[in-house]
Protein backbone atom coordinates (compact mmCIF):
# COMPACT_ATOMS: atom_id res chain seq x y z
CA UNK A 1 0.00 0.00 0.00
CA UNK A 2 1.38 3.34 -0.69
CA UNK A 3 1.33 6.02 1.52
CA UNK A 4 -1.02 7.66 0.13
CA UNK A 5 -3.75 5.15 0.42
CA UNK A 6 -2.22 5.00 3.80
CA UNK A 7 -2.99 8.72 4.73
CA UNK A 8 -6.66 7.59 2.80
CA UNK A 9 -7.18 4.79 5.19
CA UNK A 10 -6.34 6.82 8.34
CA UNK A 11 -9.31 9.33 7.34
CA UNK A 12 -11.93 6.24 7.50
CA UNK A 13 -13.78 4.61 10.00
CA UNK A 14 -12.72 0.78 9.68
CA UNK A 15 -10.02 -1.33 8.44
CA UNK A 16 -12.19 -1.99 5.13
CA UNK A 17 -10.42 -1.38 2.18
CA UNK A 18 -10.38 1.55 0.43
CA UNK A 19 -12.86 2.56 -1.93
CA UNK A 20 -12.46 2.75 -5.90
CA UNK A 21 -11.20 5.77 -6.38
CA UNK A 22 -9.13 6.72 -3.61
CA UNK A 23 -6.71 3.92 -4.25
CA UNK A 24 -3.44 4.67 -6.14
CA UNK A 25 -1.69 3.02 -8.30
CA UNK A 26 0.73 0.21 -7.69
CA UNK A 27 4.23 1.62 -6.96
CA UNK A 28 5.43 -0.80 -9.16
CA UNK A 29 3.62 1.13 -12.22
CA UNK A 30 5.39 3.37 -14.67
CA UNK A 31 5.73 7.45 -14.78
CA UNK A 32 2.96 7.97 -17.36
CA UNK A 33 0.62 5.00 -14.70
CA UNK A 34 0.63 7.84 -12.37
CA UNK A 35 0.21 10.67 -14.68
CA UNK A 36 -3.05 8.26 -15.84
CA UNK A 37 -4.09 8.36 -12.23
CA UNK A 38 -2.82 11.74 -11.03
CA UNK A 39 -5.78 12.94 -9.64
CA UNK A 40 -6.44 10.22 -7.42
CA UNK A 41 -5.83 12.35 -4.57
CA UNK A 42 -5.89 15.53 -6.36
CA UNK A 43 -9.45 15.54 -7.11
CA UNK A 44 -10.99 12.48 -5.50
CA UNK A 45 -9.66 12.82 -2.30
CA UNK A 46 -13.46 12.59 -1.00
CA UNK A 47 -15.05 11.72 -4.51
CA UNK A 48 -16.16 8.11 -3.59
CA UNK A 49 -17.46 8.68 -0.15
CA UNK A 50 -19.96 10.46 2.16
CA UNK A 51 -18.21 13.53 3.31
CA UNK A 52 -19.08 12.52 7.00
CA UNK A 53 -17.25 8.95 6.49
CA UNK A 54 -13.72 10.95 4.96
CA UNK A 55 -13.91 13.37 7.91
CA UNK A 56 -14.10 10.45 10.64
CA UNK A 57 -9.75 10.89 11.70
CA UNK A 58 -10.38 7.79 14.15
CA UNK A 59 -8.02 5.22 13.05
CA UNK A 60 -7.22 1.33 14.05
CA UNK A 61 -4.57 1.14 16.65
CA UNK A 62 -3.52 -1.73 13.86
CA UNK A 63 -2.41 1.11 11.97
CA UNK A 64 -0.59 3.75 14.70
CA UNK A 65 2.75 2.76 13.59
CA UNK A 66 1.97 4.00 9.90
CA UNK A 67 0.34 7.10 11.30
CA UNK A 68 2.74 8.35 13.05
CA UNK A 69 4.97 7.97 10.52
CA UNK A 70 3.19 10.30 8.10
CA UNK A 71 1.85 12.55 10.51
CA UNK A 72 5.33 13.70 10.63
CA UNK A 73 5.75 13.95 7.12
CA UNK A 74 3.68 17.53 6.90
CA UNK A 75 5.11 18.97 10.20
CA UNK A 76 8.82 18.82 8.15
CA UNK A 77 7.29 20.08 4.98
CA UNK A 78 5.87 23.23 6.97
CA UNK A 79 8.78 23.56 8.86
CA UNK A 80 10.77 23.40 5.46
CA UNK A 81 8.78 25.80 3.87
CA UNK A 82 9.19 28.26 6.83
CA UNK A 83 5.30 29.00 6.77
CA UNK A 84 4.80 30.61 10.29
CA UNK A 85 2.27 33.73 8.87
CA UNK A 86 0.07 35.69 11.47
CA UNK A 87 -3.58 37.53 11.03
CA UNK A 88 -1.34 40.53 10.33
CA UNK A 89 0.08 39.41 7.01
CA UNK A 90 -1.77 36.66 6.50
CA UNK A 91 -4.62 38.80 4.78
CA UNK A 92 -2.20 40.11 2.72
CA UNK A 93 -0.59 37.57 1.07
CA UNK A 94 -3.93 35.74 0.62
CA UNK A 95 -5.16 38.68 -1.27
CA UNK A 96 -1.90 38.42 -3.58
CA UNK A 97 -1.66 34.85 -4.26
CA UNK A 98 -2.36 33.71 -7.52
CA UNK A 99 -5.79 32.22 -7.17
CA UNK A 100 -8.43 31.11 -9.46
CA UNK A 101 -11.07 27.96 -9.23
CA UNK A 102 -10.05 25.02 -11.40
CA UNK A 103 -12.74 22.25 -11.19
CA UNK A 104 -15.47 21.14 -9.60
CA UNK A 105 -15.82 17.77 -8.85
CA UNK A 106 -18.59 15.07 -7.95
CA UNK A 107 -20.26 11.74 -8.44
CA UNK A 108 -22.24 10.47 -11.17
CA UNK A 109 -24.48 6.85 -11.63
CA UNK A 110 -23.73 6.85 -15.35
CA UNK A 111 -21.05 8.26 -16.89
CA UNK A 112 -21.87 7.94 -20.75
CA UNK A 113 -25.03 8.93 -20.44
CA UNK A 114 -23.96 12.02 -18.60
CA UNK A 115 -21.21 13.23 -21.08
CA UNK A 116 -24.33 12.84 -23.52
CA UNK A 117 -26.28 15.19 -21.27
CA UNK A 118 -23.75 17.46 -20.75
CA UNK A 119 -22.47 17.49 -24.65
CA UNK A 120 -25.07 17.73 -26.29
CA UNK A 121 -28.06 19.07 -24.01
CA UNK A 122 -25.44 21.86 -22.19
CA UNK A 123 -22.93 22.41 -24.78
CA UNK A 124 -19.78 21.15 -22.81
CA UNK A 125 -17.23 19.64 -24.62
CA UNK A 126 -15.44 16.64 -23.51
CA UNK A 127 -12.32 17.18 -22.71
CA UNK A 128 -10.37 14.08 -20.90
CA UNK A 129 -12.13 10.62 -20.04
CA UNK A 130 -10.27 7.72 -17.93
CA UNK A 131 -11.22 4.40 -17.24
CA UNK A 132 -9.08 2.60 -14.56
CA UNK A 133 -10.20 -0.71 -13.92
CA UNK A 134 -8.20 -1.82 -11.63
CA UNK A 135 -8.90 1.44 -9.06
CA UNK A 136 -12.69 0.25 -10.61
CA UNK A 137 -13.22 4.03 -11.81
CA UNK A 138 -13.20 6.47 -14.32
CA UNK A 139 -13.61 9.77 -14.61
CA UNK A 140 -14.27 12.81 -17.13
CA UNK A 141 -13.65 16.32 -17.21
CA UNK A 142 -16.09 18.81 -19.21
CA UNK A 143 -16.25 22.34 -19.81
CA UNK A 144 -16.21 25.19 -22.31
CA UNK A 145 -12.58 25.54 -22.93
CA UNK A 146 -8.93 24.03 -21.81
CA UNK A 147 -8.06 23.03 -18.32
CA UNK A 148 -5.43 25.63 -18.15
CA UNK A 149 -7.53 28.52 -18.48
CA UNK A 150 -10.95 27.89 -17.95
CA UNK A 151 -13.11 26.26 -14.97
CA UNK A 152 -14.39 22.57 -15.54
CA UNK A 153 -16.35 19.55 -14.23
CA UNK A 154 -14.76 16.63 -13.13
CA UNK A 155 -17.52 13.72 -13.03
CA UNK A 156 -16.47 10.55 -11.26
CA UNK A 157 -17.87 7.11 -11.79
CA UNK A 158 -17.50 4.57 -9.24
CA UNK A 159 -18.11 0.99 -10.39
CA UNK A 160 -20.90 -0.35 -9.50
CA UNK A 161 -22.06 3.09 -7.76
CA UNK A 162 -25.42 3.81 -9.86
CA UNK A 163 -27.12 6.46 -7.45
CA UNK A 164 -25.81 9.18 -4.77
CA UNK A 165 -27.79 11.15 -2.51
CA UNK A 166 -27.58 14.97 -3.30
CA UNK A 167 -28.15 16.10 -0.57
CA UNK A 168 -30.02 19.49 0.57
CA UNK A 169 -27.18 21.51 1.30
CA UNK A 170 -25.91 21.48 -2.87
CA UNK A 171 -28.29 23.96 -5.13
CA UNK A 172 -26.85 23.97 -8.63
CA UNK A 173 -24.64 25.22 -10.93
CA UNK A 174 -25.10 28.02 -13.53
CA UNK A 175 -24.40 27.99 -16.93
CA UNK A 176 -24.36 31.34 -19.28
CA UNK A 177 -26.16 30.90 -22.53
CA UNK A 178 -27.03 33.33 -25.09
CA UNK A 179 -31.20 32.42 -25.32
CA UNK A 180 -32.43 30.26 -22.52
CA UNK A 181 -35.96 29.82 -24.23
CA UNK A 182 -33.78 27.88 -27.24
CA UNK A 183 -31.82 26.12 -24.44
CA UNK A 184 -34.60 25.04 -22.59
CA UNK A 185 -36.31 24.07 -26.07
CA UNK A 186 -33.05 21.62 -27.00
CA UNK A 187 -32.95 19.98 -23.66
CA UNK A 188 -36.81 19.13 -23.85
CA UNK A 189 -35.84 17.52 -27.23
CA UNK A 190 -33.21 15.14 -26.02
CA UNK A 191 -35.53 14.26 -23.01
CA UNK A 192 -33.93 16.30 -20.43
CA UNK A 193 -35.87 17.33 -17.23
CA UNK A 194 -37.04 21.53 -16.82
CA UNK A 195 -37.79 22.12 -13.25
CA UNK A 196 -38.65 26.03 -13.82
CA UNK A 197 -39.26 27.15 -17.59
CA UNK A 198 -37.44 30.26 -18.93
CA UNK A 199 -38.71 33.28 -17.31
CA UNK A 200 -37.08 36.50 -14.95
CA UNK A 201 -35.34 35.43 -12.00
CA UNK A 202 -37.42 36.38 -8.63
CA UNK A 203 -37.07 39.89 -7.72
CA UNK A 204 -34.67 40.39 -10.87
CA UNK A 205 -34.66 40.81 -14.68
CA UNK A 206 -32.04 38.31 -16.03
CA UNK A 207 -34.31 35.36 -17.65
CA UNK A 208 -33.11 31.90 -16.21
CA UNK A 209 -34.68 28.29 -16.06
CA UNK A 210 -33.47 25.21 -14.27
CA UNK A 211 -32.88 21.83 -15.77
CA UNK A 212 -31.83 18.62 -14.64
CA UNK A 213 -28.97 16.37 -15.53
CA UNK A 214 -29.58 12.67 -15.34
CA UNK A 215 -28.92 12.48 -11.54
CA UNK A 216 -30.47 15.46 -10.34
CA UNK A 217 -27.89 18.00 -10.38
CA UNK A 218 -29.80 20.89 -10.73
CA UNK A 219 -28.20 23.47 -13.57
CA UNK A 220 -29.58 26.95 -13.60
CA UNK A 221 -29.43 28.72 -17.45
CA UNK A 222 -28.66 32.26 -17.37
CA UNK A 223 -29.08 34.17 -20.02
CA UNK A 224 -26.36 36.62 -20.99
CA UNK A 225 -24.28 37.62 -23.75
CA UNK A 226 -21.60 35.65 -24.93
CA UNK A 227 -18.77 35.12 -21.90
CA UNK A 228 -15.23 33.49 -21.43
CA UNK A 229 -16.12 31.49 -18.96
CA UNK A 230 -19.74 30.29 -19.40
CA UNK A 231 -19.53 27.75 -16.21
CA UNK A 232 -20.20 30.53 -14.22
CA UNK A 233 -21.51 29.11 -10.42
CA UNK A 234 -21.59 26.74 -8.02
CA UNK A 235 -24.31 27.62 -5.56
CA UNK A 236 -23.91 26.25 -1.58
CA UNK A 237 -26.38 26.78 0.87
CA UNK A 238 -24.73 27.77 4.58
CA UNK A 239 -26.35 28.37 7.78
CA UNK A 240 -24.34 31.92 8.79
CA UNK A 241 -23.81 34.01 5.31
CA UNK A 242 -21.78 36.73 7.47
CA UNK A 243 -19.65 33.94 8.75
CA UNK A 244 -19.14 32.20 5.01
CA UNK A 245 -18.07 35.76 3.67
CA UNK A 246 -15.92 36.36 6.17
CA UNK A 247 -14.21 33.05 6.15
CA UNK A 248 -13.89 33.61 1.85
CA UNK A 249 -12.56 37.06 1.74
CA UNK A 250 -9.90 36.15 4.28
CA UNK A 251 -8.92 32.49 4.13
CA UNK A 252 -9.55 32.63 0.73
CA UNK A 253 -8.82 35.78 -0.68
CA UNK A 254 -12.45 36.17 -2.58
CA UNK A 255 -13.99 39.34 -3.09
CA UNK A 256 -17.57 39.72 -2.08
CA UNK A 257 -19.06 40.48 -6.08
CA UNK A 258 -23.19 40.80 -4.59
CA UNK A 259 -25.29 40.61 -1.45
CA UNK A 260 -28.58 40.76 -1.96
CA UNK A 261 -31.66 39.60 0.16
CA UNK A 262 -35.04 38.74 -0.25
CA UNK A 263 -37.12 38.77 2.62
CA UNK A 264 -40.59 38.08 0.61
CA UNK A 265 -38.87 34.89 -0.18
CA UNK A 266 -37.01 34.51 3.30
CA UNK A 267 -33.88 33.91 1.78
CA UNK A 268 -30.35 35.76 1.16
CA UNK A 269 -27.17 35.35 -1.21
CA UNK A 270 -23.80 36.53 -1.53
CA UNK A 271 -21.45 35.84 -5.03
CA UNK A 272 -17.76 35.32 -3.94
CA UNK A 273 -15.18 35.06 -6.71
CA UNK A 274 -11.74 36.00 -8.12
CA UNK A 275 -12.49 39.08 -10.25
CA UNK A 276 -16.24 39.61 -11.88
CA UNK A 277 -18.78 37.47 -12.36
CA UNK A 278 -19.02 38.32 -16.00
CA UNK A 279 -15.33 36.77 -16.80
CA UNK A 280 -14.88 34.48 -13.93
CA UNK A 281 -16.36 31.50 -11.67
CA UNK A 282 -18.23 32.63 -8.69
CA UNK A 283 -19.26 30.79 -5.41
CA UNK A 284 -22.61 31.59 -4.27
CA UNK A 285 -23.67 31.60 -1.22
CA UNK A 286 -27.72 31.02 -0.03
CA UNK A 287 -28.56 31.47 3.56
CA UNK A 288 -32.24 30.40 3.82
CA UNK A 289 -34.18 32.21 6.88
CA UNK A 290 -34.00 30.03 9.75
CA UNK A 291 -31.73 27.36 8.81
CA UNK A 292 -28.86 26.34 10.18
CA UNK A 293 -27.85 23.07 9.28
CA UNK A 294 -28.12 21.18 5.56
CA UNK A 295 -27.61 17.54 4.64
CA UNK A 296 -24.98 17.05 2.21
CA UNK A 297 -25.47 13.87 0.94
CA UNK A 298 -22.94 12.17 -1.29
CA UNK A 299 -23.08 13.51 -4.44
CA UNK A 300 -20.89 16.69 -4.29
CA UNK A 301 -17.17 16.54 -3.24
CA UNK A 302 -15.39 19.96 -3.88
CA UNK A 303 -14.00 22.30 -5.69
CA UNK A 304 -10.50 22.83 -6.84
CA UNK A 305 -8.68 25.95 -6.44
CA UNK A 306 -5.01 27.13 -7.58
CA UNK A 307 -2.51 28.49 -5.55
CA UNK A 308 0.98 29.69 -5.07
CA UNK A 309 1.85 28.21 -2.01
CA UNK A 310 -0.32 25.20 -0.29
CA UNK A 311 1.75 25.91 3.38
CA UNK A 312 0.93 29.40 3.29
CA UNK A 313 -2.57 28.90 2.05
CA UNK A 314 -3.54 26.31 5.02
CA UNK A 315 -1.75 28.46 7.43
CA UNK A 316 -4.30 31.05 6.45
CA UNK A 317 -7.01 28.70 6.45
CA UNK A 318 -6.16 27.54 9.71
CA UNK A 319 -6.24 31.07 11.43
CA UNK A 320 -9.85 32.21 9.99
CA UNK A 321 -11.58 29.74 11.26
CA UNK A 322 -10.93 26.71 8.92
CA UNK A 323 -10.33 23.11 9.55
CA UNK A 324 -7.41 21.55 7.18
CA UNK A 325 -8.28 17.28 6.22
CA UNK A 326 -5.04 16.98 4.62
CA UNK A 327 -1.91 18.57 5.59
CA UNK A 328 -0.05 20.38 2.98
CA UNK A 329 2.61 18.39 1.08
CA UNK A 330 3.60 16.85 -2.10
CA UNK A 331 1.34 13.89 -3.21
CA UNK A 332 3.51 10.26 -3.28
CA UNK A 333 4.56 9.54 -6.38
CA UNK A 334 3.94 12.92 -8.64
CA UNK A 335 4.79 15.57 -5.99
CA UNK A 336 2.39 17.40 -6.93
CA UNK A 337 1.51 19.73 -3.85
CA UNK A 338 -1.89 20.18 -2.53
CA UNK A 339 -4.10 21.15 0.95
CA UNK A 340 -7.44 20.01 2.00
CA UNK A 341 -9.45 21.72 3.84
CA UNK A 342 -13.32 22.51 5.08
CA UNK A 343 -15.42 25.59 5.67
CA UNK A 344 -17.37 26.49 8.57
CA UNK A 345 -19.93 24.95 7.23
CA UNK A 346 -18.24 21.48 6.14
CA UNK A 347 -18.22 22.45 2.36
CA UNK A 348 -14.46 20.98 1.34
CA UNK A 349 -12.03 22.57 -1.04
CA UNK A 350 -8.51 21.26 -1.88
CA UNK A 351 -6.00 23.96 -2.89
CA UNK A 352 -3.32 23.20 -5.56
CA UNK A 353 0.01 24.29 -5.89
CA UNK A 354 -0.08 26.59 -9.37
CA UNK A 355 3.26 25.33 -11.05
CA UNK A 356 2.40 21.72 -9.95
CA UNK A 357 -0.72 22.11 -11.47
CA UNK A 358 0.31 23.03 -15.12
CA UNK A 359 3.29 20.58 -15.20
CA UNK A 360 0.79 18.12 -14.87
CA UNK A 361 -1.00 19.38 -18.07
CA UNK A 362 1.78 19.12 -19.97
Amino acid sequence: MSSLSATLNLLRPSLAPPPPSLRFCDVRNSASSYCTSRRLALFHLGSALPQSQLLVAKASELLRGERNTLEAAPVANLAQAGTAITKENALEWVKNDKRRMLHVVYRVGDLNKTIKFYTECLGMKLLRRRDIPEEQYSNAFLGYGPEDSNFVVELTYNYGVDKYNIGTGFGHFGIDVEDVSKSVELIKAKGGKVTREPGPAKGGSTIIAFVEDPDGYTFELLERGPSPEPLCQVMLRVGDLDRAIKFYKKAFGMELLRKRDYPEYKYTYALMGYGPEDKNPVLELTYNYGITDYDKGNGYAQIAIGTDDVYKSAEAIKLYGGKIVLEPGPLPGINTKITACLDPDGWKSVFVDNVDFMKELE
